[in-house]
């Protein structure tokens, strides 16, 4: 049973002089649309704690748990960024007869890895053009305005990301796709003995 948050809740009255600094801390980790709702979801689920009573620092309580919705949101987006990008990168694997589900789960979790590598390795203004672009759907206006550089200089490091991610998992398509081939023809020639 949900506990109701009244006007005389300590929880709600810190929550209330902290919602600034709240709101400060967040916006540092993610994008401005999403700043609202992670500061509401911080606030339903102190409204949803049974006994508040217990904890002894609430501002920190408040302000750890913003922090780890926000850092949760950027979680999410990186992995739709990586399943965007991903199909971009898959081989077509119909020309073999039995896939092998674990080692196709495997390679796949193997790139992902690669892929957030290849992010990383983005020189810092490139990143930050491409992940508001691919993971939180910006506009190149918007991006522009956001980080003071022209539209035509966020079209060039988007490009540019693509371009370095691209080069990047090549290195490793190639090897996953000998690996995947030579471990088809051991099963093939395993089931053929």
């Amino acid at each position: 049973m949900h506990k109701v948050v009244t006007e005389q809740s300590t929880m709600h009255q810190v929550f209330v002089a902290a919602k600034d600094s709240i709101v400060r801390m967040v916006s540092r980790i993610v994008p401005p649309k999403e700043i609202e709702d992670i500061v509401q979801e911080t606030y339903v689920r102190v409204c949803q704690l049974g006994h508040e009573d217990e904890i002894q620092q609430p501002r920190s309580f408040l302000m750890k748990t913003a922090r780890n919705l926000a850092f949760d949101h950027l979680k999410r987006a990186e992995t739709r960024l990586a399943e965007d990008i991903g199909e971009e990168w898959q081989f077509n694997t119909a020309e073999f007869d039995e896939p092998d589900g674990i080692f196709e789960q495997v390679a796949s979790c193997e790139e992902f890895g690669h892929f957030c590598e290849a992010i990383r390795q983005l020189p810092v203004q490139c990143r930050k053009v491409f992940v508001l672009k691919k993971v939180y759907g910006y506009s190149q206006k918007e991006i522009a305005s956001k980080m003071n550089i022209s539209e035509n200089t966020v079209e060039k490091h988007i490009s540019a990301g693509f371009k370095r991610c691209a080069s990047y998992m090549l290195q490793f398509d190639t090897s996953t796709m000998s690996t995947t081939q030579n471990k088809r023809q051991a099963v093939a020639r395993g089931n053929r003995a």
